[in-house]
């Protein structure tokens, strides 16, 4: 391209802001929604694509990228992966007492009706150990099939182990696949903006916020804790490992993980974003080719979130008395359950049960908790999903920076 020769169009949107462009596709799906819902209905197919492509290329870049990233380790090259883990565990832990407190300040009144869902939960800790356990060695071809990211993390690393003592073509073979996969993971990344345009015009053509308004306040909570976790005590954990504002990495993460996360409502299609945002964080790759994919599974503070508040609105309806040792006690189940919802078919509002079992609440009950988490999903899972992964990239990158602070 000359001097005076202009950009195409398609060069201006590949070099544009895409968080700037996933703003416009935000603004334009609701409008498009409000303006002539039935087209809005239709624009679900882009967000369907850009879903379903992050979905189906996200489990062999996980798979490759450990592989390559263990194969290639240095024995004298140190990894960040405890640390990482600390915060993971940590924040999970807090995230669930932090929804103990707001449950108590501003509790909740639900109104428990007879519901029809009947797909099962889990009946104790022990049974979501249990799955997680088989997930670790499930078949690695239907791993990278189903989307386990508990089994693709667990062969990879054994793979990886396995080729460390691989030629030196042989690994380069290794680098080279990943870093090819990255590559179409970047291409896929350029088409969010079209992708979350579709999701949220599909989403408000298709329920509006009408049904969301009788459960103002249990969302209010909700959303109210996970902000809570978002921009106070993650910010504290962020400072007690790097000890400076971590408020621009904070917000960084929100702005280029959190959002996506909100509005793909998946944590398994936000693998991707999450290594491309590591990647240009410059961090270092044998550390979050694990910590993200494992965040995944493992870090769940939206969840804890979920698991506890809901718990503890089914406690004051039912006028249930709980002292602190309960509650104590409830916040290390959801937790630690929260860790394991990705092993449990319907994620977190499937261990809701779970928890409710420690104040013996029926199942029946605690199934129709389950149904009202259900109704107010669409903000609920999407608060959810985006606190969840972006804090898989602000903790890897606190513990990675936190090494090379001065």
């Amino acid at each position: 391209m000359t001097l005076n020769q202009k950009p195409s169009l398609l060069q201006r949107y590949l070099n544009g802001s895409l968080v700037l462009q996933i703003a416009i596709g935000i603004v334009c799906g609701i409008a498009l929604a409000y303006v002539a819902p039935n087209a809005a209905l239709s624009a679900s197919l882009l967000g369907d694509f850009f879903v379903k492509a992050l979905k189906a290329i996200a489990p062999i870049l996980v798979f490759l990228l450990v592989i390559a990233s263990i194969a290639n380790h240095k024995q004298a090259q140190q990894s960040h992966i405890r640390p990482v883990l600390v915060l993971y565990l940590l924040g999970t832990f807090i995230a669930a007492l932090t929804a103990v407190v707001f449950s108590f300040v501003f509790p909740t009144q639900l109104h428990l009706v007879a519901s029809d869902f009947s797909q099962s939960a889990p009946q104790g800790v022990g049974e979501v150990l249990r799955t997680l356990v088989f997930k670790m060695v499930d078949n690695p071809v239907n791993a990278l099939v189903q989307g386990n990211y508990v089994g693709i993390l667990t062969w990879a690393i054994g793979f990886g182990l396995g080729l460390r003592h691989a030629s030196e073509g042989t690994k380069a073979l290794l680098q080279h696949l990943s870093g090819g996969v990255t590559s179409i993971v970047s291409v896929i990344i350029r088409l969010a903006p079209f992708g979350i345009f579709g999701l949220v015009a599909s989403t408000i053509a298709t329920t509006g916020f009408d049904a969301l308004l009788g459960y103002s306040h249990l969302l209010a909570v909700l959303i109210g804790a996970m902000l809570f976790i978002a921009f106070v005590t993650n910010p504290l954990l962020v400072f007690w490992k790097l000890r400076r504002n971590p408020y621009p990495l904070v917000f960084k993460c929100l702005k280029e993980s959190g959002v996506t996360a909100f509005f793909t409502r998946s944590s398994a299609a936000n693998i991707p974003v999450n290594l491309d945002l590591c990647k240009r964080l410059d961090l270092d790759e044998d550390t979050y080719s694990v910590s993200i994919p494992l965040g995944a599974t493992i870090n769940m503070a939206g969840a804890a979130i979920t698991i506890t508040v809901l718990t503890l609105a089914a406690v004051h309806t039912l006028g249930i008395t709980l002292d602190f040792g309960t509650a104590l006690l409830l916040s290390v189940i959801a937790a630690v359950s929260a860790c394991g919802a990705s092993g449990v078919a319907g994620g977190s509002l499937l261990l809701i049960p779970l928890a409710c079992s420690l104040f013996n609440i029926p199942n029946e009950i605690a199934m129709q908790v389950v149904a009202v988490g259900f109704i107010i999903g669409v903000l609920q899972d999407s608060a959810e999903t985006g606190l969840n992964s972006s804090t898989d990239v602000l903790f890897t990158a606190a513990a990675c920076l936190a090494n090379g602070k001065r």
